[in-house]
């Protein structure tokens, strides 16, 4: 198991004390993660724990740094969750934990010294993906893949206020867009990956009522290109989103017409011209003209111009990471971005290190390795609000 470094105390006071000598010394990083398989252990030739673990590590990622890679604190976690990514408030004062394996939504508050968890119970969820905040931090969303429903829920309170139900799909990304009262629900693949979408549904974000369908494809149905992640254009002057195609390996663009009230959608790129699959997260600086999405095979880190037309980005660069690139954490002075390698624990998608980007040089300047050598792939990561930047989200 993962051990204390440093004793609570002085991992606390250095979490909430936030001083200068302090924030130049370290950037701090939370990681959910999970023990590896063990055809996984075997191809990279490492031992592991005796039983499946699970946990919460906070680790510093700062290469500059002399600790950098070490675990400074653990939270542990049932071994059975299949804890999944983690989300914050906009405020980032509350963390939310989803979970594959469960019906439940844990909450972390962030102000506590300890850390407080609180297990909220969401049993008309199963696999719990992605949780998405109202643009004025009053509502969160629960997309869970495989019971076709999307749970809503109060930040204020954590209760669960709604539900609402797709059927037929496989909910994963969310995006909400006040603006024009919509909600786009993407829906990806059945829980056994045998059955695999190709379509985003389109809600009345205020009813909930299902408005309509989009097939993003350009392939004979059923193209099961899976759909993933939704994104919006923060500040667009025309409502746009962003959609990574998982299977297909496709970005597509959904832009608002306003006089359809609806969107317009087409095939912004695609990532087979690179030799690229398995598209995943995507992320935005803050002038809004950089796009950042990784794909898993092979772990890469790709850098967009969106600068003319977001609907069309241009590429840049491609950067190696490792097998299963998946989220990115990027600091608020977008110096660094931090990418996590792993999937789902997939065979060739289960590297467990993360990629350290210098974003003003455009390169790769470290890589670390503290839970891999442990037997772990981290599933997420973001780092602590001290360093946090939301890019985009």
């Amino acid at each position: 198991m993962i051990r204390t470094i440093i004793t609570t105390c002085a991992v606390y006071a250095v979490l909430l004390t936030g001083t200068a000598h302090l924030a130049q010394a370290e950037i701090l990083a939370m990681m959910n993660y999970e023990s590896k398989t063990e055809d996984n252990l075997k191809a990279l030739k490492l031992g592991g724990p005796a039983e499946r673990e699970e946990g919460i590590a906070i680790v510093d990622v700062d290469p500059e740094s002399d600790n950098f890679g070490k675990v400074l604190m653990n939270i542990p976690l049932p071994a059975d969750l299949v804890a999944h990514h983690i989300f914050y408030d906009r405020t980032m004062t509350k963390a939310y934990v989803t979970a594959l394996g469960k019906g439940e939504l844990r909450v972390i508050d962030m102000t506590a010294s300890p850390y407080r968890v609180k297990v909220v119970p969401v049993p008309e969820c199963v696999m719990g993906e992605d949780l998405i905040l109202s643009e004025d931090n009053s509502t969160w969303y629960l997309t869970c893949m495989e019971s076709a429903n999307v749970i809503v829920g109060s930040v204020a309170s954590d209760e669960v206020t709604g539900i609402i139900s797709i059927p037929n799909t496989y909910p994963h990304g969310l995006g909400v867009h006040s603006g024009i009262n919509r909600i786009i629900v993407t829906s990806t693949v059945s829980g056994d990956m045998t059955d695999k979408d190709e379509v985003v549904t389109v809600l009345d974000a205020t009813s909930h009522e299902i408005l309509g369908q989009h097939k993003l494809s350009v392939k004979d149905s059923p193209s099961g290109e899976g759909p993933v992640e939704v994104l919006f254009l923060p500040g667009a002057e025309t409502p746009t989103a962003l959609v990574t195609n998982i299977f297909g390996a496709t970005l597509w663009a959904m832009v608002w017409n306003e006089e359809k009230g609806d969107f317009d959608v087409h095939q912004a790129f695609d990532f087979g011209t690179l030799e690229a699959g398995v598209a995943l997260e995507m992320y935005f600086n803050d002038a809004g003209d950089r796009l950042y999405v990784t794909t898993g095979v092979p772990g890469q880190f790709h850098i967009f111009d969106i600068s003319d037309d977001p609907t069309k980005p241009r590429h840049l660069k491609s950067l190696p990471a490792g097998e299963g690139a998946h989220h990115v954490a990027f600091t608020k002075d977008e110096r660094y971005a931090f990418v996590q390698n792993a999937l789902l624990n997939l065979p060739g998608m289960s590297d467990g290190t993360v990629t350290v980007v210098d974003l003003e040089q455009e390169k790769v300047v470290a890589t670390m390795d503290s839970l891999q050598t442990k037997g772990f792939n981290p599933n997420s990561i973001v780092l602590l609000p001290e360093w946090n930047s939301f890019a985009g989200h």
